[in-house]
């Protein structure tokens, strides 16, 4: 919703749709809201839930990844059938359509209704599927996996190679995996009448894809222009005012800081075992500093305590700007961790799902924080780690010295996203831009055909040079051999006279 907002506030007339109403407003923005079906959002709450309560592993991973995916794309599908949306068809004077990405190519079907250029904004930092529709070059020999704790320009080793390679390749194949299902959601939702293009042809017509990255925070790799970076596009450039409850508990903690604690929208308070959320209690409740504790169900808390402050929802960002917070207690979903960077906030990592592991390794390899497991957290590891946090100003002087980096932009991240996004209106798709690495096959783009025609050729040509060889040799032999005969009939014929 931060791309829309920047929109809107530079006077575009945005149209929303969304499956829950979002927190962002504007006069301008026209929002749709089409809620999953009941018993969908029950089971995607009940798949989220329970990634709390399984232990970490690649067969988790893949089981929780491939679970809530299924039912997120169904939701999505659902949304495109309904009659709320397929209402936006019958006058489709949109001058850009911008498709939030999570494996749902099949929405690109919308963009061709509309007759529309299409941009794709993804949450995360440019991945291979992302760099795939605008042909972004992915140099696995120095470009890490996402999941992969790389520090920015560092070498990998050679085992950590072959470990990016393993991982590219298995995200390549779920990728392959899911295309069969794209295709058909696809050719449901938008039958082909033989001049509707298909969806491998508007994979290929992609104008612009924002990722939620900066080049700071690494990995140093190159991109295609149609490529934009907006990392941290959430962080407003003047932090909102603080709802009045929080203001005075933040504005009360001049002496020892606050903390804040949230564990993201999609896993509620009530998700973490109880005996867990006892002893996230017992540390916090302990500490001089002020907490405030992100909790759905204000009625039945962990326990009450003069310097904790639960709240359904709060102003993270808005939060982490107060001068007073000391630490950021956090799940390590990319959007936080950007803000704590942004503003310079040590943070104490607790991972659950997707891309967080890989974001929490990040930041203990940074030196921003630390990191422990949910599941596995007891009461002295978790208070040990705070206590090292607050106590030693390295993990704060590092992030601080990010931040100074992270924030030295050229444009800041809302006014670079709206600059690139007015440029593919304004060129009708900026066409220009498109590398033509999009209409390559595997074979061409990594040149096979050329080195296959120069082995032919060096074939060929060493077949020629050792034809040539033996017929010299064979040249000589026989000439060696022909001397030889007349030398020896020249001593016969001496011996004879």
């Amino acid at each position: 919703m931060s791309v829309v907002k920047v929109l809107a506030e530079r006077g575009h007339n945005v149209t929303v749709v969304v499956t829950q109403k979002p927190k962002v407003t504007h006069k301008d923005i026209n929002v749709i809201v089409i809620p999953p079906k009941p018993d969908v959002e029950e089971k995607l709450n009940r798949e989220v839930s329970g990634m709390a309560l399984k232990k970490n592993s690649l067969i988790n991973t893949v089981s929780n990844f491939f679970g809530s995916l299924s039912l997120l794309i169904d939701m999505q599908r659902d949304a495109l059938q309904d009659a709320r949306f397929t209402a936006l068809y019958d006058n489709p004077q949109y001058d850009l359509v911008i498709i939030g990405f999570f494996f749902n190519n099949f929405q690109l079907g919308a963009a061709a209704r509309f007759k529309a250029p299409v941009a794709i904004s993804w949450s995360g930092p440019s991945i291979s599927m992302t760099d795939n529709f605008i042909g972004n070059p992915l140099e696995v020999s120095y470009v890490p996996n996402m999941n992969m704790a790389i520090k920015a320009g560092e070498k990998m080793t050679l085992l950590q190679r072959i470990q990016n390679i393993f991982m590219n390749g298995f995200f390549d194949m779920i990728m392959t995996a899911m295309d069969f299902k794209m295709r058909a959601f696809y050719n449901e939702l938008f039958p082909n009448d033989g001049s509707f293009p298909t969806l491998k042809e508007m994979m290929k017509n992609i104008s612009l894809v924002l990722v939620n990255g900066h080049f700071s925070e690494g990995p140093i790799r190159p991109n295609v222009p149609a490529l934009v970076e907006v990392g941290g596009i959430q962080v407003k450039d003047k932090p909102d005012p603080l709802p009045k409850d929080i203001a005075d508990f933040l504005d009360g903690a001049k002496e020892h800081g606050a903390i804040l604690f949230s564990l993201g929208s999609n896993l509620k308070g009530s998700s973490i075992k109880p005996e867990t959320a006892t002893y996230i209690f017992n540390v916090l409740s302990k500490l001089k500093q002020k907490v405030i504790w992100k909790w759905e169900d204000l009625e039945n808390t962990p326990g009450k305590s003069a310097n904790i402050l639960y709240k359904k929802w709060m102003p993270q960002d808005d939060i982490l700007a107060h001068p007073n917070i000391r630490l950021f207690i956090t799940h390590a979903g990319k959007g936080g961790v950007a803000e704590a960077q942004y503003h310079g906030v040590p943070m104490m990592a607790l991972p659950v799902f997707a891309d967080q592991h890989g974001n929490a390794d990040k930041i203990v390899k940074s030196g921003y924080g630390k990191q422990l497991e949910l599941l596995t957290l007891t009461e002295d590891k978790l208070r040990e780690n705070v206590l090292e946090l607050l106590n030693n100003p390295m993990y704060r002087k590092n992030v601080q010295e990010f931040s100074k980096l992270y924030r030295d932009r050229p444009l800041s991240a809302r006014e670079n996203a709206a600059f690139w996004l007015e440029y593919v209106i304004r060129h009708h798709g900026a066409a220009h831009m498109q590398s033509p690495l999009v209409h390559m096959n595997f074979i061409e783009s990594n040149n096979l055909d050329v080195y296959a025609v120069l082995l032919a050729v060096f074939y060929v040509l060493y077949r020629i040079f050792r034809l040539m060889l033996c017929f010299a040799c064979k040249k000589l032999l026989k000439k060696n051999c022909s001397g030889a005969a007349s030398k020896d009939k020249s001593k016969k014929k001496v011996k004879k006279q």
